[in-house]
Parts: C-alpha cells; structure tokens; sequence
C-alpha cells in the first residue's frame, strides 16, 4: 500500500509528483488496473481512492451557495448599520446599534444557527428544517432551504462589517473637504451618500475579501450545524480519518479563493477610488 501510495518515496520526489499532478495530470496505480488523473490533479483519497478534485467540485457548489449568500446579507446589514451608527453618533438610536452590534460580534455562528433554527423552524414554524437542494434542480427551494443558514452567517460578519464601516465613517466626516461641503450647503444626506461613504470603501472592500476568501473554506460551524455537504464539513472529516490528499487539496481550494478575492478587491480599489492606480 505504501508503494501504491508513493509514501516509501523521498519527500522531494512526492512533492514533483504532487507538482505534476497539478500541471500534468498523473497516473494512480489501484493493483489491477492504472486510473489517469487529468491535470489538475490533487491526488486520490487514501478512504475512498476518490480523486480528490473530484470531491471538491462535488463540495464547492454548496460552500459557494452559503458565503456568496451570506455576503450580500453582510454587506447590506453591516454597511447599512454602520452608516446610520455615523449618521447618529451620540443619540439613542446610536448607542442601541452600537450595542447591538458588539452583541453580534460577541455571539458564536453556532448560537445564532440554533436560536435560529427553534424559533423559526420550531416555535413559529415559517420555515422547514434546512435541507440542501441543488439550485439547478429547484431554485426556489435552493433559496428557502438556505435562508437560515445565510442568516447565520452573515449575522455574525455583518457585526464586524457595521464596526469598522462606522470608525471608517466617523474618520471621514472629520475631513476638512466634508466640512468645505456643508459650509457650501450641501445636504447632509448627499454628504454621507457621495462622499463620506465613498472614504470608507476601501476598508469595507478589503475586509469583504478576506471574509469571502476564508469562508469559502471555513464556514465549518455553519454547514455542520445544518448539515450542508460543503467544503468545511468536508475539510473536518478528512482531518479526523486522517486524509491528508483530501486536506491538502480543501487548503489550496481554501487559499486560491483568498487569493482570488484579495485580486477582485485590488480591481474594486481603483474603481472605488480613483487616486488609485493600477500597476
């Protein structure tokens, strides 16, 4: 087995196997017969000599599912939440977000999920326990089986996304040009939607990319809690059998969408912000 598995060979010759694999695609040998594995080739699962690129395609649909969901719920709710904050920094309704949102950063995804899940499911039972549908077979309930988990996540992001939207705000409206804009007297609303706000995109922009990137590999709590076959659920269980090709190819998945992210988040920089230039 261990022949079969290259493992008696030198680490440097396994990694030009890996290296080829990805590039060229290699050869799997399963005692009877020789199985080819088309480049990019991430090697085979030692459980279940599954190619592990196909157990990620098999996966990235549903992890896909959840975060890009889930984003749109963040952004909207943390961005939303944290203008306002700004707009009414030293109010009542102020403080109330503000401790709400501290409350969102300090509360588990898990605890969220299950508040969540006996509430609506149970209690109230406006929804059905999540149950993941393919969005080609029926997208209607690909959406309706997805909300709670959406929620559960975003609920939590969006808290950080309403923190730093607010700082970045507040340090804005301080800007001598937003003063030269109200002593013109522009309106309060158009200096917070044309202006203040554009100043806070950037960190806004650069935080969705890290959040994106990481989620995509690591809402393990998420999908374990609703029994969504993603890529984290995945990831756990390869390390608990102690699957290693499958846990390194969940990595370099994981770590190519932070890359890819971060990429996207460069682009958006200069159309956000035009003194940024593009190399």
């Amino acid at each position: 087995m261990a022949q079969q598995l290259r493992l008696d060979d030198p680490l440097y010759v396994r990694y030009g196997h890996f290296l080829q694999g990805i590039f060229a695609g290699q050869d799997f040998s399963t005692g009877t017969s020789v199985e080819h594995c088309a480049a990019p080739c991430l090697g085979q699962s030692y459980r279940t000599d599954q190619q592990v690129t196909d157990i990620i395609l098999a996966k990235l649909p549903v992890s896909l599912s959840l975060v890009l969901g889930a984003m749109v719920i963040w952004l909207l709710l943390g961005i939303g939440t944290g203008v306002l904050s700004a707009w009414r920094r030293g109010r009542p309704s102020e403080r109330l977000l503000t401790a709400v949102t501290l409350g969102g950063v300090a509360t588990p995804v898990f605890v969220i999920g299950l508040v969540l899940m006996i509430v609506v499911c149970g209690e109230l039972q406006l929804l059905p326990f999540p149950q993941y549908v393919h969005f080609t077979d029926d997208p209607e309930q690909w959406a309706w089986n997805l909300l709670l988990p959406w929620l559960s996540l975003a609920l939590v992001e969006a808290a950080n996304f309403a923190r730093l939207t607010r700082a970045s705000m507040l340090e804005t409206l301080a800007e001598d040009h937003i003063r030269t804009f109200r002593a013109y007297g522009v309106s309060e609303r158009a200096v917070i939607a044309r202006h203040a706000l554009r100043g806070a995109t950037a960190s806004v922009i650069a935080l969705n990319a890290v959040t994106f990137g990481s989620a995509v590999g690591g809402a393990v709590l998420t999908e374990t809690l609703f029994g969504l076959p993603g890529i984290g659920q995945e990831l756990v269980h390869a390390v608990k059998v102690v699957d290693l090709p499958v846990v390194v190819g969940m990595v370099l998945v994981t770590g190519f969408f932070v890359i890819l992210a971060n990429t996207v988040a460069d682009v958006l920089y200069a159309v956000a912000d035009r003194r940024v230039v593009l190399a």
